[in-house]
Protein backbone atom coordinates (compact mmCIF):
# COMPACT_ATOMS: atom_id res chain seq x y z
CA UNK A 1 0.00 0.00 0.00
CA UNK A 2 1.04 3.59 -0.44
CA UNK A 3 0.78 6.13 2.39
CA UNK A 4 1.84 9.75 2.74
CA UNK A 5 4.06 10.72 5.66
CA UNK A 6 5.03 14.15 6.94
CA UNK A 7 8.25 13.75 8.94
CA UNK A 8 8.76 16.70 11.29
CA UNK A 9 12.45 15.89 11.82
CA UNK A 10 13.19 16.01 8.09
CA UNK A 11 10.57 18.69 7.46
CA UNK A 12 9.47 16.73 4.42
CA UNK A 13 6.47 14.93 3.03
CA UNK A 14 6.99 11.67 1.18
CA UNK A 15 5.00 8.79 -0.21
CA UNK A 16 6.03 5.44 1.27
CA UNK A 17 5.30 1.95 0.01
CA UNK A 18 4.38 -0.06 3.09
CA UNK A 19 3.66 -3.78 3.22
CA UNK A 20 2.92 -4.02 6.96
CA UNK A 21 -0.25 -3.24 8.86
CA UNK A 22 0.55 -1.39 12.12
CA UNK A 23 2.23 1.84 13.18
CA UNK A 24 4.88 -0.24 14.96
CA UNK A 25 5.77 -2.02 11.70
CA UNK A 26 5.85 1.30 9.85
CA UNK A 27 8.26 2.86 12.35
CA UNK A 28 10.43 -0.25 12.15
CA UNK A 29 10.49 -0.01 8.34
CA UNK A 30 11.45 3.68 8.56
CA UNK A 31 14.10 2.89 11.21
CA UNK A 32 12.53 5.28 13.72
CA UNK A 33 12.58 4.56 17.46
CA UNK A 34 8.95 4.52 18.60
CA UNK A 35 9.90 6.04 21.96
CA UNK A 36 11.11 9.25 20.30
CA UNK A 37 8.03 10.13 18.20
CA UNK A 38 4.26 10.47 18.15
CA UNK A 39 2.35 9.42 15.06
CA UNK A 40 -0.89 11.24 14.24
CA UNK A 41 -3.67 10.86 11.69
CA UNK A 42 -6.28 13.64 11.39
CA UNK A 43 -4.81 15.31 14.52
CA UNK A 44 -5.40 12.13 16.56
CA UNK A 45 -2.46 10.42 18.28
CA UNK A 46 -2.12 6.79 17.23
CA UNK A 47 -0.84 3.86 19.28
CA UNK A 48 1.73 1.40 17.93
CA UNK A 49 -1.07 -1.17 17.49
CA UNK A 50 -3.21 1.07 15.24
CA UNK A 51 -3.83 -0.25 11.73
CA UNK A 52 -2.51 1.75 8.77
CA UNK A 53 -4.93 2.08 5.85
CA UNK A 54 -4.23 2.54 2.13
CA UNK A 55 -3.85 6.25 1.24
CA UNK A 56 -3.48 7.33 4.90
CA UNK A 57 -1.71 10.61 5.57
CA UNK A 58 0.31 10.39 8.79
CA UNK A 59 2.46 12.87 10.68
CA UNK A 60 5.54 11.76 12.60
CA UNK A 61 6.24 14.29 15.34
CA UNK A 62 9.26 14.46 17.63
CA UNK A 63 8.71 14.00 21.35
CA UNK A 64 10.33 16.76 23.37
CA UNK A 65 11.04 16.37 27.06
CA UNK A 66 12.53 18.75 29.53
CA UNK A 67 13.36 19.11 33.13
Amino acid sequence: MEITIFNERKKSTEKVHFSGTTIQELLHQLKINAETVLVTRNNEVLTEEEIVQEKDTLEILSVISGG
